[in-house]
């Protein structure tokens, strides 16, 4: 096993290394883990690592080292029942998704949901309250909270709470012999005269595996500006878990251009992982592209030594690449292509298919026409004021392609023999700064940090059976919630709310109402409808004795906002996980059976509700 080098914080004060971690599952037995530091998920990097309790809940969870508990919360998402540990050292360790705390632990836990007559809590304790050895037995695993599967979430956090890579401390439980794996490699043209093979736009191939190393059998004809992105992951001794790479450089010849080291994870810039992933790809077919160069937008601090945003700029001379992949025991691979320089062409002999003779997409700052040759060699711009007529970029056997710079001016419409391509661009939404836009259909209010890059902001209102408000473009991520007014023609009472279109379902968005307008905040563009939820949840009993009340509780349109019960009118506390959509009694004394007159009541978020009663004799 490769030699880890620890944090500067792992330290002691001699500058020596020591273990001074327990491993907190079953430790001395060898762990396979379900995921590392660094892993990125859909919408933020993954902190600490997944330990897998090979699908048991109840594995006794140990403290790693002496200290206090400093922290106890519990919340329906998120690590669910999660529990913190402050050391001598200053560092935190922390214990999520668990089943249930250590007895002496749950009993002030309980007291306190009564006392204020809560499911979700957050608790803070001083260092006398609960102090723990090493070793010593604190909770048991569980799937609370966003769990995918039973397992422990760990995490190692320095003093300014940042998470640090737990796999920098030796745990030996962990083994791992096994490189990087790459899958693909794709390249983008990053500005209107960059070409790829002869044509503007991104494109994936497929990497051929040679031993631990991959390549690119056959060179890439490029010229100008071009940006490359990887999609892979790292894979540990008999697991079948993708997890993160840490550590990825890239070589342009001789030059490193381009350096990630994903060793520590700030919880308050996590969200800018959509900068660091290829967004309209993880949109279209969920493929996480690492970019390996800084996309505007990007504040991460994981590129110390990156040249140039980590582009690559293709003139006269062919660029060999190489990419260097290491994982957090220093497995290493590597990927090898070449880009060949090559003049771009008007003429394009072999073109990407098209099976339309009209079509569009928004490549970052460029809008893309393909046409057909039959409609004409010509494109006529429809600006607010004027007209341009402009001919193809370039061409392949039968079709044209025309690009737009957006940022020099937003077209309304484009003709093309005949077919017509209506933009239903309004504003050009700049990052960084406040904003809002006006309209008679919709308000928008931008902050400051509302968004990584500009927008080219689109929004079209229809109405055929449903009024539809169609607000910008799911390939632009949002950074901090925008507000929103719809302004709809149809007659609404208080009672219809927001919701947002996600393929077959409806996300419940909610909105205040005043003077006929509706005003929300949302995290995604879409496109949002007014709906009126006038069913109330479901409850559906499991049992319901002395010893257990246990319900499953559903809500067909705007969802669960929240449940409460009473027994003989005091307050019961109810567990939930929403994954099973069960809720379920904790007795404030588990001596002490249920009796009397049990009271469930759930409230949509419509304000609809259901009431179940029964007395338990």
């Amino acid at each position: 096993m490769a030699q880890l080098s620890a944090p500067e914080d792992h330290l002691d004060k001699k500058g020596t290394k020591e273990n001074t971690y327990l491993f907190p599952v079953e430790p001395g037995s060898p762990n396979l883990l379900a995921g590392t530091m660094g892993e990125l998920r859909s919408n933020h990097f993954h902190s600490g690592i997944d330990i897998r309790t090979n699908g048991r809940i109840g594995v006794p969870v140990l403290s790693a080292q002496q200290g206090y508990v400093s922290r106890i919360s519990i919340s329906t998402g998120g690590y669910g029942n999660a529990l913190y540990i402050t050391h001598p050292n200053g560092q935190t360790t922390v214990y999520g998704h668990l089943d249930r705390f250590e007895e002496r632990i749950a009993d002030y836990v309980r007291k306190e949901q009564y006392r204020k007559k809560s499911f979700d809590i957050n608790l803070f304790f001083s260092p006398s309250t609960f102090k723990v050895q090493r070793g010593d037995l604190v909770a048991y695993s569980g799937n609370s909270g966003g769990s995918s599967g039973p397992h422990l979430h760990f995490d190692i956090r320095d003093k300014n709470n940042e998470a640090l890579n737990p796999l920098l401390f030796n745990f030996g439980e962990v083994i791992d012999n096994t490189p990087p794996v790459v899958q693909k490699i794709a390249l983008k043209t990053m500005d209107i005269n960059a070409r790829i093979n002869d044509q503007f736009g991104r494109f994936e191939f497929y990497v051929v595996k040679e031993g631990d190393n991959y390549k690119l059998p056959f060179p890439i004809l490029a010229s100008g500006t071009i940006g490359i992105e990887l999609l892979g992951y790292d894979k540990l001794d008999n697991s079948r878990s993708k997890c993160g790479i840490n550590f990825i450089e890239m070589f342009a010849g001789e030059q490193r251009v381009f350096k990630q080291v994903i060793d520590k994870v700030n919880f308050g810039e996590t969200r800018n992982i959509l900068t660091l992933m290829d967004y309209t790809t993880l949109k279209n077919s969920g493929d996480r592209y690492n970019k390996l160069y800084i996309d505007d937008g990007n504040d991460l601090s994981y590129y110390s030594g990156t040249l140039n945003k980590g582009f690559i700029n293709v003139k006269a001379e062919d660029v060999p690449i190489n990419i260097h992949l290491k994982d957090s025991y220093g497995n290493e691979s590597e990927v090898s292509l070449s880009l060949k320089s090559s003049a771009p062409v008007t003429e394009v002999n072999i073109m990407s298919p098209s099976s339309r003779a009209f079509s569009h997409r928004y490549i970052e700052n460029i809008l893309e026409v393909n046409s057909s040759k039959e409609l004409g060699d010509k494109a006529i711009i429809y600006y607010k004021n004027r007209t341009d007529s402009v001919v193809p970029s370039y061409s392949g056997k039968i079709h044209h392609v025309f690009l737009f710079d957006l940022r020099k001016k937003l077209p309304d419409s484009i003709n093309v023999g005949g077919e017509v391509l209506r933009t239903d661009f309004k504003d050009m939404i700049p990052s960084g700064v406040p904003y809002k836009y006006y309209s008679d259909i919709v308000d928008i209010s931008f902050s400051k940090s509302s968004l990584y890059d500009t927008v080219f902001l689109r929004v079209k209102h229809s109405n055929t059976g449903r009024e539809t408000f169609s607000i910008g473009d799911s390939i632009y991520p949002i950074n901090r919630n925008i507000s929103i007014t719809l302004k709809p023609k149809g007659s609404y009472t208080e009672r219809f709310s927001v919701y947002r279109m996600a393929g077959k379902y409806f996300q419940y968005m909610g909105g205040s109402w005043a003077n006929g307008k509706i005003t929300f905040s949302s995290k995604d563009f879409g496109d949002f409808v007014l709906l009126e939820d006038t069913n109330a949840p479901s409850i559906s009993k499991i049992a319901v004795n002395g010893g257990a009340a246990r319900f499953k509780i559903r809500d067909d349109l705007s969802g669960i906002a929240y449940f409460e019960a009473t027994i003989n009118g005091e307050w019961l506390l109810m567990n939930y996980d929403y994954k099973t959509n069960m809720i379920w009694a904790e007795r404030p004394d588990s001596k002490v059976p249920l009796r009397g007159d049990l009271s469930i009541k759930v409230v949509d978020n419509a304000g609809n509700e259901n009431i179940y009663q029964e007395k338990i004799l």
